[in-house]
């Protein structure tokens, strides 16, 4: 189980990270408004190469993913934050074994719900 400190300083970090996501979203936002407003503009009047047209596009795809994947990450950040004051006492387990979660994981990646065990068999699909 976890100290009060432990989980003072994992909530200090989730919230740390929760930030840093909420600002990379947001530079995400006005970043594609300029973006719109360029296009939009009288200077836009003109026929872009077709080459132009899909770079363009590719490069309005990897933004739309990186947001996606931002808001997966505040969404598993706030997810983590919600185990951590709901439910003090079983934060830091591991959600399939039940055994503490390394402190060095939960330091690395403070939403971890699964120790490192657990999740290598996840992943391996076991």
């Amino acid at each position: 189980m976890l100290s009060k400190e432990q989980l003072e300083h994992f909530e200090s970090r989730l919230q740390e990270e929760r930030t840093k996501a909420l600002k990379a979203l947001g530079r995400f936002g006005r970043r594609t408004k300029l973006d719109r407003e360029v296009m939009d503009s009288d200077l836009s009047s003109y026929t872009d190469h077709m080459a132009d047209q899909g770079t363009e596009a590719m490069e309005r795809e990897k933004a739309a993913l990186f947001a996606s994947k931002e808001g997966r990450y505040i969404y598993r950040l706030e997810r983590a934050l919600k185990r951590l004051y709901s439910d003090p006492d079983k934060f830091g387990l591991c959600q399939t074994c039940s055994t503490e979660v390394a402190f060095k994981r939960l330091d690395a990646l403070p939403h971890a719900r699964y120790c490192i065990d657990c999740k290598r068999q996840e992943e391996a699909g076991v």
